[in-house]
């Protein structure tokens, strides 16, 4: 992953707490009261806008290359699929053995 350097640099108050400036929160679409995921890669915190739709339904990830189905109601992650791809096939059999 390459980073984009902004030359914003922010310091951790007492909290820690960091004040993210306005207009970068605008130009990423972050507004007021977004929740954001915080990944560690290495030694970088690295902040998402948290996107609860994307989320696994059955592990959790959250990923672009997750399988999205019926309008967003069903989210699965590649795990998953391989998970329930055995569990559906059994399923098939026994309904076609009816």
């Amino acid at each position: 992953m390459m980073l984009k350097s902004t030359g914003i640099v922010r310091k951790v108050d007492e909290l820690g707490r960091v004040v993210i400036p306005i207009e970068l929160r605008r130009t990423l679409g972050i507004a007021e009261k977004d929740a954001l995921e915080i990944y560690v890669d290495g030694d970088k915190i690295i902040l998402k806008k948290y996107e609860p739709r994307m989320a696994c339904m059955i592990t959790g990830q959250i990923s672009e290359d997750n399988l999205v189905l019926n309008d967003g109601k069903m989210v699965l992650s590649p795990d998953a699929v391989r998970q329930l791809l055995p569990i559906f096939e059994e399923y098939l059999k026994k309904q076609e053995a009816n």
